[in-house]
């Protein structure tokens, strides 16, 4: 059984009286701890994908639409459980970071712990900040703690947003374009990062770029075309 695993899925728009298709009878399986990486022009549905995976966004209704993560189904789970399967088992990164711009760089990554904890974060309060500060110690970070996000670069920016996706330790990462809004050899060195994470803690990475020299670094390649997986030519 495959980790991650997709079957049937679709997903829709409307804009004004049109129904724009965006995927369509999609399938895909995603084996533990592989590094995946979706490509694609502009425009095909990749980032609708990745919101999918995560629960960000819902499928439309299809009798055999599936969202699988290690057997566990998403499909008919409600909002809250939506959330918390979220914050328990799935790390998020985006191209723009979402840091906020008035917490320290060790508060922006402790936070996510925070959310899942909910009324019971006094109890892990210390076990999140020193699990946070060897993440970003990890991540060459540990003389920034007390620096805020307008005082590092955006190759640090990005290190931060990753440090706060694993803090609670998830099964799968999806990154959005990790590397889009970085120069090449910056990239280079995020990527670097990732893979060293993967490689500790056999975490399943789903990743979307336009980068040929980023996408050619992950195990397996896909190309989203016209709302499906192109076939290898």
């Amino acid at each position: 059984m495959s980790f991650v695993s997709v079957r049937g899925l679709n997903k829709s728009f409307t804009v004004g009286s049109q129904r724009i298709h965006v995927l369509r009878d999609l399938d895909l399986d995603v084996p533990a701890a592989e590094m995946l990486a979706i490509v694609g022009a502009s425009g095909v549905g990749k980032s609708t994908l990745l919101h999918l995976l995560g629960g960000l966004d819902r499928p439309d209704r299809e009798p055999t639409a599936r969202i699988l993560h290690e057997g566990r189904a998403l499909d008919g789970l409600s909002a809250r459980g939506l959330d918390d399967f979220r914050a328990g088992h799935v790390g998020f990164i985006f191209q723009f970071y979402h840091l906020f711009p008035e917490l320290t760089v060790l508060d922006n990554v402790v936070i996510a712990a925070m959310v899942r904890a909910g009324a019971s974060y006094a109890s892990v309060r210390a076990q999140a900040r020193a699990r946070a500060a060897a993440l970003l110690d990890t991540a060459g970070l540990g003389h920034r703690l007390r620096h805020r996000p307008s005082e590092l670069s955006g190759g640090e920016r990005q290190r931060v947003a990753i440090a706060r996706a694993l803090i609670n330790r998830p099964e799968v990462l999806l990154a959005d374009e990790p590397t889009g809004n970085l120069d090449r050899a910056t990239g280079r060195r995020i990527l670097e990062f990732l893979e060293g994470v993967r490689a500790r803690e056999r975490t399943t990475v789903v990743m979307v770029t336009h980068d040929p020299s980023i996408a050619e670094r992950a195990d397996r390649v896909v190309t989203l075309e016209d709302g499906r997986l192109a076939r290898p030519a």
